[in-house]
């Protein structure tokens, strides 16, 4: 576990935790947090890097991620717990169900996907970790923000979280990325509850991939938000946060 993993928590019920996407922290989940406090014990987490929580100098993986995560889990005394990972934050909630899959309890994935990257995409998510090492995160911030949504003020969240991110944790975060493992056999084997959420107008990662996930698993609901781009916790959370629900 990497030195300081710093996460918020509220709620009570069932353990809930909501993992955050790249390169962002846990902020993006309040608002659909406040709704769901009555309902889960919520554990929100800055994965190693991003928000408050530190980094280290050496190359780490998704599955380095999900061992951050699991001791954490394992210092707030949660023996099994239920995950909603977002985009890269889905990532990190794979590797920790692969690992321990007897810990997951159930498991949501937001605006994510299975497969791993193309030899194109990773040769790109280096090429922009270099331009951030080199240029600092405003490279990504300057990009990022119209993908994710097309509400001119969640483009500015973004936008501002973005630039508060450290340029190591988001060079490192984007190498995580590039170098994940392709998810779709061992998702065809979950034999806990999955839900698939995912926007309809997402320019980030294609609707396509969460029905390409469902057809793997054909147990796991897919919830579509028709008009919702990569920020559903953000410009839906009261659609997010029924969604989630289902987790309990």
């Amino acid at each position: 576990m990497t030195e300081k993993i710093f996460y918020k928590r509220m709620g009570q019920g069932k353990p809930l935790m909501l993992i955050h996407g790249f390169p962002l922290d846990h902020s993006i989940w309040n608002e659909t947090a406040e709704l769901l406090k009555n309902d889960f014990d919520l554990i929100l987490p800055d994965l190693r890097g991003l928000g408050e929580s530190a980094g280290v100098d050496s190359a780490y993986t998704a599955t380095d991620m999900a061992d951050d995560l699991a001791a954490l889990v394992d210092s707030l005394g949660v023996e099994k717990i239920a995950l909603a990972g977002h985009s890269m934050g889905g990532y990190v909630a794979l590797a920790f169900a692969v690992k321990y899959p007897y810990r997951v309890s159930s498991l949501a994935l937001v605006c994510s996907q299975l497969s791993a990257d193309t030899t194109e995409k990773r040769e790109g998510r280096y090429k922009t970790a270099q331009q951030v090492e080199e240029e600092g995160v405003g490279v990504v911030a300057d990009s990022m923000p119209a993908k994710f949504s097309s509400n001119e003020k969640t483009q500015n969240k973004i936008r501002d979280l973005i630039l508060q991110q450290n340029k190591n944790g988001v060079s490192g975060a984007l190498k995580v990325m590039a170098d994940r493992e392709d998810s779709k056999s061992f998702f065809a084997l979950c034999d806990f509850p999955v839900i698939l959420i995912h926007g309809g107008a997402d320019e980030l990662i294609p609707v396509e991939r969460a029905r390409e996930a469902k057809i793997i698993l054909p147990s796991a609901r897919l919830i579509e938000l028709a008009g919702v781009g990569h920020a559903p916790m953000m410009d839906a959370p009261e659609k997010t946060a029924d969604a989630l629900r289902m987790l309990k």
